[in-house]
C-alpha cells in the first residue's frame, strides 16, 4: 500500500447553516489553514510524583485560515452574517492632484467630480483639502472660510473657499469619499445581541501524489479576523474559528485513501 502525503493548502469551502438557503463561499487565493485539536486531562495523583490515571476531558477544536481573494460575500458569511447590498464606499484621494484646481471667481466653489453621487440620504464624506503648491492643510469651517481654511456640503460634494484664497491663485487638491449603489458589495454592520453570530459547515479538501484527503466541520463559528494593510505587500485576511457539535451530534469528519 502506498504511503499518503499531503502538499498545499487545498481548498476550503464555507456554507452557512443558520440559514435556510445558503449560498456556498469558497475561501479564495487560500494561503493556509490550520485546526488545532486539543482536550482537557485530568490527572489522578496518590502518596507519589507520578499520576496513577490520566482521563480525558473537554475537547476544543479552533483553527485559522488565511486568504487573499477578497469579496463582500465571503466576508459577511465568513464572520459578520449581517446583510449585504450592492454598492460600496469609495475613496478619492488627492483629486486634482498633483498641481490641484485652481479655487474659481466667485462664489468660489468646486464640486468635486463625483457630488452627483451624494444625497442627503447618501452623503459623502469630508477626508481634508490641501493646498497643492505648498501641501499645508486647510482648515474646515461651517461657512463663511477665511484665507486657509474651507466649508463644505457633503450632500452635494460642493466646497467653499475664500476670496483670500481665489485672489492669491491657491490650488487645491481635495479627498472624500462617496458610496455608489451599482457595483461591488456593501456590509454595513449593526450592533447584535450577545451570542448572535453566522454558523457554518467547513469543507476543507486536498489531493497530493494521487491521493484525496478531506476534513469536514460541521459547526463553527467565527471567532477573529485580522487585517494586514503592508506597504510592499499583499493583503492576507486571518480568519480564526471555533467549532462544535451539530444538532446530530457530530463534530467532525476526517477521511484519506489510505487506511
Amino acid at each position: 500500500m502506498l504511503e499518503q502525503y499531503n502538499f498545499g493548502a487545498g481548498t476550503l469551502f464555507l456554507v452557512r447553516t443558520d440559514i435556510a438557503t445558503p449560498t456556498p463561499v469558497r475561501v479564495g487565493t487560500l494561503q493556509d489553514v490550520s485546526v488545532d485539536m486539543s482536550f482537557d486531562v485530568k490527572e489522578l495523583y496518590g502518596a507519589y510524583q507520578a499520576p496513577v490515571a490520566v482521563a480525558r476531558g473537554k475537547q476544543k477544536i479552533t483553527g485559522k485560515a488565511k486568504f487573499a481573494k477578497l469579496n463582500a460575500r465571503q466576508i459577511n458569511d465568513a464572520f459578520f452574517g449581517q446583510t449585504m447590498t450592492t454598492g460600496e464606499q469609495v475613496q478619492v484621494v488627492d483629486e486634482g492632484g498633483p498641481n490641484g484646481t485652481v479655487i474659481p471667481a466667485s462664489p468660489y466653489q468646486i464640486t468635486v467630480v463625483n457630488g452627483a453621487s451624494m444625497s442627503a440620504g447618501t452623503p459623502g464624506v469630508d477626508l481634508g483639502v490641501f493646498n497643492a503648491g505648498t501641501g499645508v492643510q486647510m482648515t474646515r469651517v461651517a461657512s463663511a472660510p477665511i484665507a486657509g481654511q474651507y466649508s463644505c456640503d457633503m450632500t452635494t460634494g460642493k466646497y467653499t473657499f475664500s476670496a483670500a484664497d481665489q485672489t492669491s491663485g491657491i490650488a487645491v487638491v481635495i479627498s472624500y469619499s462617496y458610496f455608489q449603489t451599482t457595483s461591488g458589495g456593501r456590509i454595513t454592520a449593526y450592533n447584535q445581541l450577545m451570542g448572535s453570530s453566522p454558523t457554518f459547515r467547513m469543507n476543507l479538501g486536498n489531493q497530493y501524489g494521487g491521493n484525496k484527503l478531506a476534513l469536514t466541520l460541521y459547526s463553527a463559528i467565527p471567532t477573529k479576523m485580522s487585517w494586514d494593510f503592508k506597504n510592499e505587500d499583499f493583503t492576507v485576511p486571518n480568519f480564526e474559528f471555533s467549532a462544535f457539535a451539530d444538532s446530530l451530534g457530530r463534530f467532525f469528519d476526517w477521511s484519506s485513501d489510505q487506511i
